[in-house]
């Protein structure tokens, strides 16, 4: 696929760009809203009434000279379009000069510029999250039958209180149709569920409510098929002030019916993230900063995260207090 951009797509650096991973925290936005592929920058997804999978006409019977019930399918047609994001890094050409000298004279093998693919691909990851997760613990996200807000002793931060198997069992029958199979925590809230008596006594048996429970006890005691736990940090001061962390995904917890390969069509699936083409990243060169000029790395992506079908997903705002 080609693309009109004003710079240079390099493949080595492109490689770093769709492989590279924080290892200080785990982003999930990938599992969430899976990746799905569309040709243009504008597409089409259709959306199915509900009714009509579920209907049966009042009589199928056909007799000998009749006619069977006819009945005829719709859908509604919606256009998306992907977004653009991109992030650029000036590499002076002295310290690309210079990281060359040392390479030569020592062996070195750092190279600025693909120190700031690495760089500039977290942020793009780090911005995929948060969009995620700004989608899907978002309650306006969910219709009103599909969502609760905890408070007070009802939160599973209360261990004493609060009745987690209650809370859990009717996020999995609280979606349509489509049972949840995966569970969305954030970190924090998580690190409390899985200590709550109650299930460490459900999953291990015994009086003792001690210990935790892991996520993969976790899954096979509710039926679920994965549980995701973001534990991204998201720096929110203004560039040049002090650093204020806070996570990207908040107290909540959200138990979804994701497909494991989506696609933008016959595709039953709380969301994905339309993207065209994939990651990729290249220089150019700008002559008018410095002395010598510098090298302009950029990642891009063009992408949108969509959620195309709430009703099998279902949000426990709250689920724990903040601590």
């Amino acid at each position: 696929m080609a693309y009109n951009r004003p710079f240079t797509v390099n493949p080595v650096m492109t490689a770093i760009a769709v492989g590279y991973r924080n290892p200080d925290y785990t982003l999930i936005a990938d599992k969430v809203l899976p990746y799905a592929k569309v040709g243009e920058e504008k597409f089409t997804y259709t959306e199915y009434p509900l009714a009509e999978s579920f209907n049966v006409p009042t009589d199928l019977q056909v007799g000998r000279m009749s006619q069977p019930t006819r009945v005829e399918f719709s859908g509604v047609q919606k256009t998306g379009e992907v977004n653009d994001w991109g992030v650029d890094s000036v590499i002076p050409q002295t310290d690309i000069d210079t990281a060359e000298r040392q390479r030569k004279a020592n062996g070195d093998l750092y190279d600025p510029r693909l120190r700031a693919i690495e760089g500039l691909t977290d942020i793009i990851d780090l911005g995929h999250e948060v969009r995620t997760a700004r989608l899907v613990f978002n309650a306006n996200t969910y219709s009103p039958q599909r969502k609760i807000m905890l408070s007070g002793t009802s939160q599973l931060s209360d261990h004493e209180n609060s009745d987690p198997l209650a809370v859990f069992d009717a996020a999995m029958g609280g979606t349509l149709v489509f049972k949840p199979n995966t569970a969305v925590f954030g970190d924090a809230a998580w690190r409390k569920v899985r200590a709550h008596p109650q299930l460490v006594k459900a999953v291990r048996g015994g009086l003792s409510g001690e210990g935790r429970i892991t996520r993969e006890e976790f899954a096979k005691l509710f039926e679920l098929r994965n549980v995701l736990v973001g534990e991204g940090w998201l720096n929110t001061a203004r560039k040049g002030k002090e650093p204020v962390l806070e996570r990207v995904w908040g107290p909540h917890c959200a138990f979804l019916h994701i497909a494991t390969s989506p696609a933008t069509d016959k595709t039953v699936t709380f969301g994905y993230t339309a993207r065209l083409g994939t990651r990729r990243s290249g220089s150019y060169q700008d002559p008018s900063i410095g002395i010598d000029g510098a090298e302009i790395v950029r990642v891009a992506e063009q992408a949108k995260e969509l959620i195309i079908a709430p009703d099998v997903g279902y949000f426990i705002e709250n689920i724990v207090a903040e601590s």
